[in-house]
């Protein structure tokens, strides 16, 4: 695992003050994250008790630039969908990111969100002592949309996460220096593409584009939305928000929308509080951008599209391929509020400063993997190819190689994942290691084999391996039992097909993780389903 897929530790010396204020900043030492449980309950870092002037970020509502996206072509084949996209403000990042970038090889799409607290234009009202502090981001937000294009996925990068920040070119070609940072400077002192390249160094996973929207553009959008409903469980009167307002169900739309997102003075008073109202906020945001009123409202959608082009900024490769931006807003006729998620980086107290934050390993690393390993594309109807799910399965997992324990480490990821183990041992011949990784079924089993032999090659890393007739003798055989009770699905029937036998080869390429949010985060999510009045 690259150093940079690890949160680094650093001491910083801080304001007194909750996440999301920012303090002074000073070397130190790194190390690995905190190993923590699955974040059940975390511990919330004190209100803020700094100067009272402090910068209030744009919110995790810079997803919303992404529902402009996902509609922006329908109209693709008309004159005025082609004079919107050339409204767009754009950077071009030809060369400007790293030479060493992971490789996107799914058919998926991730689209980097950020939201610029700029106070320049018609955003200076928002803080004219800030006029001339350049642009901060507070808000860093991965958009991930699955190979069909049927689901998204929004996963929230905390601001005050500090990790390490790889070397990097600014926007403006300034070398930046790679350093151990909260992760809200990449864009501070090195702009999108500095943002860019860290995301993709802590993740490993590709940005293919990035959308950019500051306070003007997010009032215009929801405005042309026609407001977004939201629940409060109790009143509110916060002055730095200029948002007062009694309990209960509100329709929000320009600046009382505005000061919802940037609500701090409400709940437990932390940034991670108000990352989580935000995605209630995006959540039914996404709802009402997906929705039939608006998508057959032909003047509603053109407001909505012209005003998006002209409240966003993205890169130019994004911006003058057509063929993607259609791509993309098509998928808004598949796309549904309940196929939208969206999750926080899980995350702990930062052990050198509660008021920091570093990601929970292992827990953090699963969720890219998932994000990253995205392949499963639904079949076409008219398929001849049987389909085979992993639940149907039995396997016997049998180690070929000198590792120790891998067959039963190898069994224990699969039987995760849903298949049947029954059987773990050894298959290393007295010649030495099998050099191959393969997927074995019964030569008997010609009608059924290969596709339950494809279930399981579907699920390991690189290329797909095609399943081989003629099982193999085993050294030894061990009855498989996993390391916790398996769930019992109510009514499910023992799997009744072919035993399939997976070697393990000198050149085993490891288990790909499954393309969903793992088990151990589910509790995490928000979506159409989670109620806005909790």
């Amino acid at each position: 695992m690259s150093d940079h897929r690890q949160a680094s530790v650093r001491d910083q010396r801080t304001e007194p003050g909750s996440h999301g204020r920012r303090g002074a900043r000073r070397a130190g030492g790194e190390g690995p994250p905190p190993q923590a449980p699955p974040p059940d309950v975390q511990p919330q870092p004190k209100k803020g008790r700094g100067r009272k002037q402090k910068r209030l970020g744009i919110g995790a509502w810079a997803g919303i630039a992404a529902t402009g996206l996902l509609v922006l072509s329908t109209l693709g084949g008309y004159k005025v969908y082609r004079d919107t996209l050339s409204g767009f403000n754009v950077i071009d990042l030809t060369d400007k990111l790293s030479n060493n970038r992971p490789v996107n090889a799914t058919g998926a799409l991730n689209v980097l969100i950020v939201g610029s607290d700029t106070r320049e234009g018609d955003n200076l009202k928002y803080g004219q002592q800030m006029a001339d502090a350049g642009k901060r981001t507070d808000t860093i937000i991965l958009m991930h949309i699955a190979p069909d294009r049927d689901k998204a996925t929004f996963v929230s990068f905390p601001r005050d996460s500090v990790v390490a920040m790889p070397a990097c070119e600014s926007e403006t070609g300034a070398p930046v220096a790679a350093r151990t940072e909260m992760i809200n400077a990449a864009y501070n002192e090195g702009g999108i593409t500095c943002t860019i390249d860290t995301i993709e160094a802590l993740t490993d996973i590709r940005i293919d584009h990035f959308v950019e929207v500051d306070f003007s553009g997010f009032k215009n959008i929801v405005n042309a939305l026609g407001g977004v409903r939201i629940c409060l469980t109790k009143p509110v009167d916060d002055k730095k928000s200029k948002l007062t307002l009694p309990a209960g169900w509100h329709l929000l739309a320009g600046e009382k929308a505005l000061g919802y997102v940037r609500l701090r003075n409400y709940g437990d008073g932390s940034d991670i509080g108000r990352i989580k109202r935000q995605q209630v906020f995006l959540s039914q945001v996404v709802k009402k951008a997906t929705s039939s009123e608006l998508l057959t409202d032909p003047t509603k959608l053109l407001n909505f599209i012209q005003t998006t082009a002209k409240s966003v900024r993205m890169d130019k490769a994004l911006a003058e391929d057509t063929g993607t931006l259609f791509q993309i807003g098509q998928s808004a006729q598949k796309l549904t509020a309940s196929g939208v998620q969206l999750i926080t980086v899980p995350w702990g107290p930062h052990p050198d400063d509660p008021n920091r934050v570093a990601w929970t390993q292992p827990y953090a690393n699963q969720l890219f993997a998932a994000i990253k390993s995205d392949t499963e594309v639904t079949p076409p109807p008219d398929t001849k190819v049987k389909t085979v799910n992993r639940e149907q399965v039995r396997l016997q997992v049998f180690n070929g190689t000198d590792t120790p324990g891998r067959a039963k480490q190898v069994a224990d990821e699969l039987a995760e994942q849903g298949f049947v183990i029954t059987h773990v041992g050894n298959a290393r011949p007295a010649a030495g290691n099998v050099s191959t990784t393969a997927v074995r079924y019964a030569k008997k089993d010609t009608e059924d084999g290969p596709a339950y032999g494809d279930a399981v090659a579907a699920r390991l890393s690189g290329d797909k391996r095609a399943p081989v007739a003629g099982k193999v003798k085993p050294v030894t055989t061990d009855k498989y039992t996993p390391p916790t009770a398996a769930k019992a699905t109510p009514g499910a029937k023992a799997p009744t097909g072919p035993v399939i036998q997976l070697i393990i080869g000198a050149d085993w390429p490891g288990v790909r993780a499954l393309p969903k949010i793992p088990d151990a985060l589910t509790d995490k999510v928000v979506d159409s389903k989670t109620n806005p009045c909790t």
